[in-house]
């Protein structure tokens, strides 16, 4: 059904602190639906930066003369050293190395959901965490190790057996090598299939939908063997251009496609940190005229690694993002995360070296980043 290549392990990423006052904005032109439109990219700073960042020392701007301030000389050089260093926070996202690493959401009745995404979907359980004094439950699942695969986090709280999906949520990506016997197998387990198998309208490719217990969506893409089978996330967004901006500036991903149809009043982009076909992708369909979505209680978050979380924030803040949880360390370990929203309301948390997180130390990343989503429900 699903047939999985060999994937190198990847390495994670880290940060270093700055702050701006000020914004200004600058727009370019690129293609949507129908005429080319305008997009903001990121909020440009006007101040001088408070902190030194990426070895920019602070200097004295403005030099007293005869009693007098030359305040245009120095307003052309803070404007200068400013814009300076904004370049560089956006240059070093693009050298970042960067791998989506999981995705979390909640769901009613953890074992049910598990035995249908190894029975039928072909996961492997990768390890599950029961936390009875926080009273929830986490189970990794995926097609590969964490170190090298995008993997699924559920989360089970005790108790709560349903959650509210919203409309913003689309679907999850997998892709399998012959679309029709994985669609035989899932209706033979007592599945929901909600498309049949067929090509993708206006394209060649073969696609099925199917959901899961809990009614999140999977789309099943017919494609070779590839390394990365959980290959997608998608998301709505009510400002295509503004989201791809985001994306790219602010979480250094790289446009891999976009594609308009008309007919059916939508376009998607696609996003990601490698190629579709051996890669994790985020997704982005905007529907015509839609601006904004419910996000339920359902679907919490993306999980990223990073080489630094504070260089990550400052440029997520530069590009107009909010930050949920400022970048540092976790409480007892070395291991540094931070948090934000895109322009949409997505969440995204940042996390450093994972790879030398012990199963301690990965209890108290897991709790700290599912607390600052979920509060005391997890």
């Amino acid at each position: 059904m699903v047939r999985i290549l060999p994937m190198a392990s990847s390495i994670r990423p880290s940060l270093s602190s700055l702050k701006f006052s000020g914004s200004s904005r600058f727009s370019v032109s690129l293609f949507s639906h129908n005429s080319t439109r305008k997009f903001t990219y990121c909020h440009l700073g006007t101040a001088v930066p408070q902190l030194q960042s990426f070895g920019l020392k602070a200097s004295k701007l403005l030099r007293e003369k005869g009693g007098s301030l030359s305040i245009s000389a120095a307003g052309n050089m803070a404007h200068a050293s400013t814009t300076a260093t904004q370049e560089n926070v956006l240059e070093w996202v693009k050298q970042d190395k960067r791998r989506m690493l999981h995705v979390v959401y909640r769901v009613g009745d953890l074992d049910r959901t598990i035995k249908f995404y190894t029975e039928c979907l072909g996961m492997k359980l990768l390890r599950k965490r029961d936390i009875p004094e926080e009273r929830y439950t986490n189970a990794f699942l995926g097609y590969g190790p964490e170190d090298s695969h995008f993997v699924i986090e559920l989360t089970y709280n005790y108790g709560v057996d349903r959650y509210d999906i919203g409309s913003g949520f689309g679907h999850f990506g997998i892709a399998v090598e012959d679309v029709s016997k994985t669609v035989e197998l899932i209706k033979a387990k007592g599945g929901k299939v909600t498309r049949e198998p067929g090509a993708v309208k206006g394209g060649k490719t073969v696609i099925a939908f199917i959901e899961d217990p809990d009614g999140y969506k999977f789309e099943l893409l017919e494609r070779g063997p590839t390394p990365e089978p959980l290959c997608q996330v998608m998301l709505r967004v009510g400002d295509l251009e503004r989201a791809i901006s985001f994306y790219e500036n602010a979480y250094g991903m790289k446009l891999l496609r976009t594609r308009d149809n008309p007919e059916y009043k939508y376009t998607i982009a696609m996003l990601g940190y490698g190629p579709e076909d051996t890669s994790a992708v985020m997704e982005l369909t905007y529907n015509y005229g839609v601006t904004e979505y419910e996000k339920g209680n359902a679907y919490a978050q993306i999980a990223i690694g990073t080489d630094d979380v504070y260089k990550t924030a400052e440029a997520i803040k530069l590009c107009g993002g909010k930050i949920t949880r400022e970048p540092g360390p976790l409480p007892g370990i070395s291991t540094k995360i931070t948090a934000c929203l895109d322009p949409d309301g997505w969440k995204t948390a940042y996390t450093e070296h994972l790879k030398d997180i012990d199963a301690s130390s990965n209890y108290v990343l897991a709790k700290t980043i599912q607390g600052d989503y979920h509060g005391k429900e997890r």
